[in-house]
């Protein structure tokens, strides 16, 4: 059952990896072109998202086919 939210899982891992660049870029006001503070956070924001949906998506369906 695992193997059905890997992609799910895989998503949130670069989210948070996403997160945390982002946060170390705030830290130390580094800023390289539109590689800056804000815009990681928020391309974390979005793939976090992302791998929420899908993983709802599949919950759902896993609920519907037992019922």
């Amino acid at each position: 059952m695992l193997k059905r939210f890997i992609i799910p899982i895989v998503l949130f891992l670069i989210g948070i990896g996403f997160y945390i660049l982002g946060a170390l870029f705030k830290i130390l006001h580094w800023g390289f072109g539109f590689r800056n503070a804000p815009n990681l956070l928020i391309i974390a924001s979005l793939f976090q998202l992302l791998a929420i949906s899908l993983a709802i998506l599949k919950l759902l369906k896993i609920y519907k086919r037992k019922n």
